[in-house]
Parts: C-alpha cells; structure tokens; sequence
C-alpha cells in the first residue's frame, strides 16, 4: 500500500473510533523503513501504538466500525456471483460469522457454531430444521477441513442450499432478524402505544428492547429516534389494569421516571413484560445477554470436549506404551529361558561325556535343575496367563470407549429430538391462540352487525309510523277542505249565474291545491308539507285526490 494509501486509511480508523489522528507522528514513524508493513517500523506497530492503544471502550459505533472493515476486505475476497442475497445481507452475514468464529487466526466457524446459526435462521423462516441434509454436509465438509472461512461461510448461506423453498425476502428478513438479536442485541422489538409526559397523548411506537435500554422510533425503519428508557438493576416493570379506555396495559418504573405502554393484546403485553424483566434480571445478575452467554457456553463445551478426547487420546496412549513395555519384557524372559535351556543342554551333555561313575553321585543335582526348570516353565505359563489377562483388558477399554461414544451421540439426539418437540407444541399454542381470536373478533363483528340491524329496523318503524300519522293529518285536512267546498256551494247556490258559482268553486278548490302544493316539495316521492304540518302523501298521491275531486264536482253539476 502506497504512502497516500495509509495515510487515508489511519484518517479513516481514527474517525470511525473517535481517535486524534496524528499524520506527524505517522511520517515520523515511516520514516526509516525499508522490511514492509509488518517490520519495527511497520504499519503494524503503528496501529497498536496511536490508534488501538488509545481506543476508549463504547467511545464508538461498532457498526461504522465493521462497516468500514467490511468495505475494505469485500471487493478482494467477495465472489458475488451465484449469491441469493443482497449486498446489505451479506454485510450481516460477515458481521454474523465474525461474532461466531473462534478466537484463533485466521479466523474459521466450527460445525457447531454454523449448526446454531442455520437453526436460528430456518426459525427466523418458519420452516422445519433439517437435521439430515446438515449431518451430510458436515460429513462432507468434516472430510476436507475443520470449519469456514468468512466467504466460504457467506457462499454457504448465499448458495440457498438450506433455504430451498423460500423467496429472497423471506431470507433476507430471516437474516435481519438473527443478524439484530446476535449483534444488534436486540431482544424483542415491536409496535406500542406509549403515553407522553407532558401532554398526556397516546402515540404509537416503535420499541427496540437492548439488555441495558429500550429505544422507541418513528416507525421500525429506525430513522427518527424520539427517545430512551434507560434499564438498571432497580427498575422494574408490572401489569395495569385497563383504564381511560386502554387496554393491555405494562408499567416501567426507572428510578427517575415512570413509562406507561399499551400493547395490542394480552399476548404482546405478557410478552414484553417477560422480555424487560429478563433485561432486568441479567442487568442485576451482571450477566451476559443470552445469545452471548449461550456462545461462551458452547465454547466451553467444545473446550470441555476436546480436553476429553485429549485426555482419552493420552490414556490409550499411556497403555499402548505400556503394553509395549509388556511385550519387550516377555520378550527378554523367553530370551532368558532359551539360553537358560541352552545351557542346561550344554551342562547335560558334558555330564552324559563325563565319567559314569559320578552319576549316581550328581543325580540329586539333576533332580534339582529339574525342578528350576519345571518352575520356570510355570513362570513362563503364568506370565503368558497375564498377558492375555491385559490384552483382554485393553479391548475392554477399547469397546467400553466405543460404547460411551455412542451413549454420547444418543444423548445428542435426544436433545435434538427434544428441542423439536418443544418447539412444535410452542408453534401449536400459538396456532391455537390465533384461531381463539379470530373466532373472539368474529363473534364481537356478529353482534355489532345485529345491534346494527335492530336499530334500523327501529328507525324504520318509527317513519313508518310518522307516515301513518301525518297521512291520517293530510285526510282530515281534505275532508275539511270539502266541507268548506260544499259549504261555499250552498252559500253561492243562490246566485242567478251557476256558471259563476261553478268557477268561483273551481277558484275556491284550486287555491287550496296550490297552497297544499306550496305548502310541499315537488319532486316525486318526497314529503309535503301543508299549512297544518308535514303531509303524509307525496305529489302523485295528491294529483290523484285533484282528479277525483274535479270529477265529483262535475257531477254535482249535471
């Protein structure tokens, strides 16, 4: 890297950990170097000494920080071919893989850490963990290396090999969703209502639950953050009773302040209250939050593991060497005992060669080696007798070593086993907690629809008995109009002119039609109104009532 190079590169780190940058001290140090990057005067020693070393813990966002890392090493190593993921979701796999890798250089995911991440994202899916396709690609994978590298890991996830079946948006909010809860922290996050403190209003937002906070936006994009409940080992949080016409209420009382939530339902408002009293509980215990403290479980284990295997791999070898030992001893006696009988032969024969005479005299001398050597040959016999006495021992050890593998790789299963069941009936309470509310909502919308229902049919009939009163009105106002038609008749009979008395009648009779029509609206089908109130017939009704007045009036005429 050129000179320009690392003089943006150190501007860069310094930004992102809100460290004094030096470009003086950086010239200075450059200076003499002629071994590379790695030398006394290399760019190493340079970063530990005036940028790491003065790093101030949670001085900076690690986010901007992994970004940054991330956009240097990406472009080099990333083959972005064949990849079902976006450009941001590999970002959080990266950033996934470097909170599960182990602490050794260069930096590898085991199988069981790949193991704990798959299973959180198939749960993030909602799909069926596949037990059997992930044994057979660690079989594979087990073959050829230990574990992954960070592309190797995100070429696993990007491939969709145990995402089959799944759209690409279910993938990448499954992957936001584990990428929140390991290096986000986050523990539970969701929409409330939240009751303000100075204006008392009811507004709805967006909470994202930490171990040690809880951060309330706008909306779940996290762009416009209204404000923090910071959580402590004293704060605590209790149910409400319903008031003011909110329901699912949760209080959170902090030692300065006092925060009243809604949620949605008594599941959502259970559900929080458990999740911030877990928070609450791990703040007061001083303990790591849980996906943390379940990695360095899970170290340990595999520390625990290995320290067995090692351990037994050191015993099978200490008894190897001993039987080694064994055998190299046996060897040496059976040695021992062919020169021992060479040279009883030899001693034999020179006693045979010698003088008869002195055979009687050494014949208790023979007696004697002959028992040494019916002793030695017991010896002998009893040492083979041990000798398979311990390789019966050994392969013993040997099958009792097998045999405990096996009981370890059945208990194995049984949790495996045990983990799904839990989870089924967990996936089967929710089920049935869905349908009980959908049947509640349906029964509640059934019985606003009949109060609906009974009220106009109610309004109904109170018109229609407003029509029945103001009809019975309009008929006694026409019978009293023709009494005062056929009173006017008989007042007017008198006069010498009929055809005068008919067209004042008609007069008469017309000028109450047209106050009745003034009195009224004219388009058809509306109600009328009289000079004694609201008609109870229409236009048409009383075009009707005109014609049968004008043909009894001709009548009386003829």
């Amino acid at each position: 890297m050129s000179e320009c190079g690392i003089l943006v590169l150190s501007h860069s780190l310094c930004t992102v950990l809100q460290v004094p940058h030096n470009p003086v001290a950086l010239e200075n140090h450059f200076k003499d170097d002629d071994e590379g990057p790695v030398s006394n005067q290399g760019y190493m020693p340079y970063l530990n000494r005036f940028i790491l070393d003065k790093v101030q813990p949670n001085s900076f966002d690690k986010s901007d920080f992994n970004r940054m890392c991330w956009t240097l090493c990406v472009k080099k190593n990333l083959n972005r071919n064949n990849l079902l993921i976006s450009d941001d979701d590999t970002f959080k796999v990266w950033c996934i893989f470097n909170f599960l890798s182990e602490d050794v250089y260069p930096l590898i995911i085991v199988p069981e850490e790949i193991e704990y991440f798959l299973r959180k994202l198939t749960e993030a899916m909602g799909v069926n963990w596949q037990q059997e396709q992930f044994e057979d690609y660690r079989a594979h994978l087990g073959a050829k290396q230990s574990g992954l590298s960070a592309w190797e890991f995100i070429e696993l996830i990007g491939s969709g090999l145990f995402s089959k079946g799944m759209n690409r948006q279910t993938l990448s909010m499954a992957i936001n969703e584990v990428y929140c809860e390991l290096i986000l922290d986050v523990l539970k996050q969701g929409y409330l209502w939240k009751k303000g403190h100075k204006r008392k209003n009811w507004n709805e937002r967006w909470f994202l639950l930490k171990p040690d906070i809880i951060s309330y936006y706008v909306g779940e994009d996290l762009k416009e953050k209204k404000g923090d409940i910071l959580l402590g080992s004293r704060c605590y949080v209790e149910s409400l009773p319903d008031k003011d016409g909110r329901k699912c209420l949760l209080m959170i009382k902090c030692a300065d302040k006092s925060f009243e939530i809604s949620a949605s339902d008594k599941k959502k408002k259970q559900e929080w209250i458990q999740a911030i009293q877990t928070a609450i509980n791990f703040l007061r215990d001083q303990r790591l939050p849980p996906h943390k403290e379940g990695r360095q479980k899970r170290r340990e284990l595999r520390q625990k593991i290995q320290a067995e295997q090692e351990e037994i791999a050191q015993r099978m070898k200490e008894l190897q060497m001993a039987n080694e030992d064994k055998q190299q001893e046996l060897e040496k006696m059976r040695k021992e005992l062919e020169d021992a009988a060479t040279q009883a032969a030899l001693e034999e024969k020179r006693r045979l060669q010698t003088q008869m005479q002195l055979q009687d005299r050494f014949r208790q001398e023979l007696e004697r080696e002959k028992n040494i050597r019916e002793q030695m040959e017991e010896q002998v016999a009893q040492k083979s007798t041990e000798l398979q006495q311990y390789l019966q021992r050994v392969k013993e050890l040997e099958e009792m070593y097998k045999r405990l593998e096996e009981a370890l790789e059945d208990e194995r299963q049984a949790r495996q086993e045990e983990e799904s069941v839990r989870k089924l009936q967990a996936r089967l309470l929710e089920e049935e907690c869905s349908k009980r509310l959908d049947l509640e909502r349906l029964h509640l919308k059934q019985q606003q629809t009949i109060q609906t229902t009974e009220a106009e049919k109610q309004e109904l009939e109170n018109q229609r008995a407003m029509k029945d009163r103001a009809l019975e009105a309009a008929m006694k106002q026409l019978d009293e109009l023709e009494r005062e038609r056929k009173h006017a008749l008989e007042q007017y009979g008198s006069l010498p002119r009929p055809a005068i008395n008919v067209f004042e009648g008609c007069q008469f009779f017309h000028l109450a039609v047209e106050k009745l029509k003034a009195a009224g609206t004219s388009p058809k089908g509306r109600q009328l109104i009289t000079n004694w109130g609201p008609a109870a017939f229409t236009e048409a009704e009383l075009n009707l009532r005109e014609k049968s007045w004008q043909k009894q009036k001709n009548s009386a005429m003829q």
